[in-house]
């Protein structure tokens, strides 16, 4: 009886010790990208992506991770259409040749359970840069509706939107550009 519970012991705490990684789905309902620009030194300019696709994959226990997110430029919105017209254009994200910019990582920073960067490139104009995200807000936990495992966080990164070849109307519209990835998946 003694060698049956040894065993089990020992087969659980293998499991545990050699837990696979996760993969989580992101769902496009409740992730939006987004980015922030100063125009003219008069305000801040928002615009956000509404369609985005992507895998996340974790091991919490092994404290590593890795992701893929395509942002359809396509999908850009700034609250008028005229501005959207023109940032679609061949001055800014030419959506026409580029119609998706990709966050693509394997880095995957922690402070002990807690997701704190998240190290990789982003594609942008089909140039490649090494980036960081800093995360916030990091969660997984069962979804309350769905019952599904699920995983949530609020990252953000500044670029400048010149090293990857958007460099129209520098300086009167800010280098510098921060965006932001409100991100849920699930699996």
């Amino acid at each position: 009886m003694h060698q049956f519970i040894r065993s089990v012991l020992f087969a659980s705490l293998a499991a545990t010790a050699f837990a696979a990684p996760e993969v989580y789905t992101i769902d496009p309902s409740h992730t939006l990208p987004s980015f922030e620009v100063n125009h003219l030194g008069y305000s801040t300019q928002r615009g956000s992506f509404d369609k985005s696709s992507g895998t996340i994959t974790l091991d919490l226990a092994a404290k590593t991770g890795a992701t893929n997110i395509i942002i359809d430029t396509t999908s850009l919105r700034s609250g008028w259409e005229k501005r959207d017209a023109h940032l679609k254009g061949e001055d800014f994200f030419n959506t026409e040749k580029f119609p998706t910019m990709t966050f693509k990582s394997n880095d995957f920073k922690f402070a002990g359970d807690k997701l704190v960067s998240v190290v990789g490139e982003l594609t942008l104009l089909g140039v490649s840069k090494p980036v960081t995200l800093k995360v916030t807000n990091f969660k997984c936990s069962p979804h309350p509706m769905s019952k599904k495992p699920a995983c949530g966080a609020d990252a953000s990164t500044t670029i400048k939107r010149s090293d990857f070849g958007m460099s129209a109307y520098v300086p009167a519209v800010s280098d510098e550009v921060t965006l932001r990835i409100q991100v849920e998946a699930s699996k």
